[in-house]
């Protein structure tokens, strides 16, 4: 026979599932921004003042990763197409 749990137990009981998702998500949050460290350690990003950084990260963000690696490889090809020849 099924147990019949009162709403004051049912709130606890939800209560402690949010604390334990929030602990899982603060521990998430630190293991991403450790591999997004990593990643940007070595690339050149690492000499951006931290205003820049996340203004280059926020304006990547919106134009989404296909998007904003076309724009930057296509600007880079076309800079280097119109230089003049020997000055590349």
């Amino acid at each position: 026979m099924p147990r019949n749990r009162s709403a004051i137990a049912a709130l606890q009981k939800l209560e402690a599932d949010r604390e334990a998702l929030d602990a899982k998500q603060r521990e998430l949050e630190v293991q991403a921004a450790r591999e997004l460290g990593e990643i940007i350690l070595g690339s050149g990003l690492e000499s951006f003042s931290k205003k820049g950084l996340r203004k280059v990260a926020e304006e990547l963000g919106k134009l989404g990763e296909d998007a904003a690696i076309e724009k930057l490889t296509a600007r880079g090809s076309t800079r280097a197409s119109n230089a003049e020849p020997g000055t590349q």
